[in-house]
């Protein structure tokens, strides 16, 4: 009896202390659940580490004289670890001593609470042991700089705990100019040059190693490999041309109430487009480049009749002198009736008159009468005109162009008239403005682009020449009619009001029906275009305006709505085309007398140098200094740097803004900007003595 009493103290005190075993460590369970949750889970997800890719700095599309239209800059995300090491030593002493002059330091910088707010949630942070707690998103390089240089951030991530992610941020200077072309570098959907030279604009990714925390991804130092930063591309892109070519095309959308609208300016000897504008109207009434319209094929009117000349002209089946019944404006064929689009009463008329008239009738007649048994000659030509297939163009999203083809379903009786004069076919107005330029150009067309070249380091690794697509488009007897037709248009036909005494224009006016996307010729919508090229003496640009007006618009003809937009490019462009009346060999004087300087590093500038082929006389520069290349009068000069050691202040003007930053950055200067382009001034003359941490201001052009 004794004896089983004793067992069952024993097996008592056992349950007593297995019981009381688990209770402590549930409470010990409960208590980390609770007071040291954050902790532990803090150092918890320390462990979860990963590589992921850094993203190299994107290229910078440059104008053709250098303009910046698009670029990178770099922005930061900001976190605050307060259990860094140095943080927290000696019972946070580096903390303590700074945490007054860091909060008035960030007041300043960012001025969105007071001193005394932002050193009750520094306090707060170092209290709760806080780890990698986001401080600031999406602050600019300038207050970044600001922000380093800072009483405890400037002794370094251990140290302050201040923490910067930098990513970058794609900034456009001049803003919706060309914004369609120029494109948007968005990551699942990039348009325009941003899309079609993307393979050299990315460069090459490289890879870092992080730590996740909260959703925040930490760099940990010393784990980068280096991405390789995108090139540069150099554009065909006249800034002062396009700014012309968008606000004159604006204007007149604005007065009109127009849908949408393009207006293209291309150089005549080269192809090279100068300017692109495209404007479509939004919801609430404004424009704005919502779509490339220059490269979406409608159907193209009357502007289109140059093709049907050109045809019946080189194929000898009429020449401007041979008369073409009008029929008062107004000719059924085939069960259908053609009518010419401005009354005019004309019956017997010359193919020249038909054309300056721009009657739908004579052209109709010129095609049926000369194609109506041999329909594919006609096809041969527009093939020929390289009108059937795309234009080439360096840009996404070119619309191919649709010709109907004889056998085909689409083909009836009534399609080769309506051909004759623009309508049961689609081209883009860039073809339209491909075609007119070859007239222009002496027979010879050219493939239209936007970029001369792709540079990396300062130094082109490609470039882009102009391609002749076709060499003469016509014989030399029909291309003297066509452009004889062309100024007759402006002098006697119906773009006589686009006359100027300063200069002569050669182009033709179009006015057609849309029919499509919803929209029938019932609806009266017109499409209303001009396409032609200045002086027309001596052709330097070629210029096509198309803008689709809203249903029933007050102006609809293409002398009253694109031929005002072509006359307003025109005459601006026309100042770009004036010669001086001796040339600099003819009077003996030198070809430029003007020196032209360019600053850079001296290995950029020997690259450029060879090249180009330029001889240049050294002046004792070294390879990693900084130089000044001088061009002009006298012979190219070669000149280091009066500042060639790190305590001087080298000179900065012309430089562009990344090796500005770099040079004043590699002297422990903290940079202070204004304004966009290349260094105008700076506010330590060149030669001065600097120390760390001294401030530079840049004014930029």
């Amino acid at each position: 009896m004794q004896q089983k009493k004793s067992i069952l103290i024993r097996t008592y005190l056992v349950f007593v202390g297995l019981a009381l075993f688990c209770v402590a460590i549930l409470g010990k369970a409960i208590y980390i659940q609770l007071a040291e949750g954050a902790l532990w889970q803090s150092v918890n997800t320390r462990d979860h580490i990963r590589f992921e890719t850094v993203e190299a700095d994107r290229g910078t599309i440059y104008s053709e004289d250098g303009q910046v239209l698009s670029t990178s800059v770099p922005e930061f995300d900001v976190y605050i670890d307060f259990m860094a090491n140095g943080l927290r030593e000696r019972n946070g002493w580096l903390f303590t001593t700074y945490a007054d002059s860091l909060a008035i330091g960030l007041a300043k910088i960012f001025g969105d609470k007071t001193a005394a707010a932002y050193k009750k949630e520094l306090y707060a942070g170092f209290k709760k042991k806080q780890s990698y707690v986001l401080f600031k998103r999406k602050i600019s390089f300038k207050a970044h700089e600001q922000l380093q240089a800072l009483p405890l951030v400037k002794l370094g991530r251990n140290k302050s705990g201040f923490i910067s992610v930098v990513r970058t941020k794609r900034l456009y200077p001049f803003r919706t100019l060309a914004n369609r072309t120029i494109g948007i570098a968005r990551d699942s959907n990039k348009v325009g040059l941003e899309r079609a030279y993307d393979g050299y604009l990315s460069g090459v990714t490289g890879k870092r190693l992080v730590r996740t925390v909260g959703g925040a991804r930490i760099p940990i130092e010393g784990s980068e490999e280096d991405p390789k930063n995108g090139a540069d591309i150099n554009t065909t892109i006249n800034v002062n041309m396009q700014d012309v070519a968008q606000e004159a095309l604006r204007s007149m959308m604005e007065s009109n109430e127009a849908l949408n609208g393009t207006c293209i300016v291309m150089e005549v000897k080269t192809g090279k487009i100068r300017a692109m504008a495209n404007l479509g109207r939004m919801p609430n009434g404004t424009y704005a480049e919502n779509y490339n319209y220059a490269l979406s094929a409608t159907e193209p009117g009357s502007t289109w009749k140059l093709v049907t000349l050109l045809s019946v002209l080189e194929d000898n089946m009429a020449n401007l002198s041979t008369m073409v019944n009008l029929e008062g404006g107004r000719w059924n064929v085939a069960g259908e009736t053609v009518f010419d689009s401005e009354i005019h009463n004309l019956y017997q008329a010359t193919v020249l008159q038909a054309f300056e008239k721009s009657s739908n009738v004579g052209m109709a007649k010129l095609a049926y009468q000369s194609y109506y048994n041999q329909p594919s000659k006609f096809l041969t030509r527009i093939h020929a005109l390289h009108l059937d297939s795309l234009t080439g163009v360096d840009l996404p999203g070119e619309s191919k162009p649709n010709i109907h083809k004889p056998g085909t379903q689409q083909w009836s009786n009534t399609t080769l008239p309506w051909m004759g004069f623009g309508y049961n076919l689609t081209i883009t107005p860039l073809a339209t403005a491909m075609l007119y330029n070859a007239v222009a150009n002496k027979g010879k067309m050219m493939r239209p682009y936007l970029v001369n070249a792709i540079i990396k380091d300062g130094v082109p690794i490609k470039t882009i020449l102009p391609v002749v697509l076709n060499e003469k488009i016509c014989s030399d007897a029909t291309l003297q009619q066509l452009q004889t037709s062309l100024e007759g248009v402006v002098t006697r036909g119906t773009g006589s009001k686009l006359q100027t005494p300063a200069y002569t224009i050669a182009g033709k006016t179009g006015t057609s029906l849309v029919a499509d996307k919803g929209v029938t010729y019932l609806d009266k919508m017109y499409q209303s275009s001009f396409a032609g090229y200045m002086p027309a003496n001596d052709p330097q640009y070629t210029i096509v305006v198309v803008i689709r007006n809203k249903a029933h618009a007050a102006k609809f003809y293409g002398a009253d709505v694109a031929g005002p937009v072509f006359r307003q490019v025109s005459d601006q462009l026309f100042t770009y085309c004036r010669r001086p009346q001796s040339s600099p060999a003819q009077t003996g004087q030198k070809s430029d007398s003007i020196n032209r300087s360019y600053m850079g590093k001296t290995s950029t500038l020997k690259k450029i140098l060879l090249h180009t082929g330029i001889n240049a006389a050294d002046s004792g520069t070294k390879p990693q200094g900084i130089a000044r290349l001088t061009i002009g009068a006298d012979a190219p000069s070669l000149k280091a740097s009066s500042a060639t050691n790190s305590r001087s202040m080298p000179a900065l003007i012309g430089l562009g803004l990344k090796d500005a930053i770099d040079l004043c950055e590699s002297r422990g200067l903290t940079v202070t900007l204004n304004g966009k382009g290349k260094v105008h001034q700076q506010s330590i003359t060149e030669g001065a003595f600097v120390s760390p941490g001294q401030t530079i201001h840049l004014q930029l052009n």
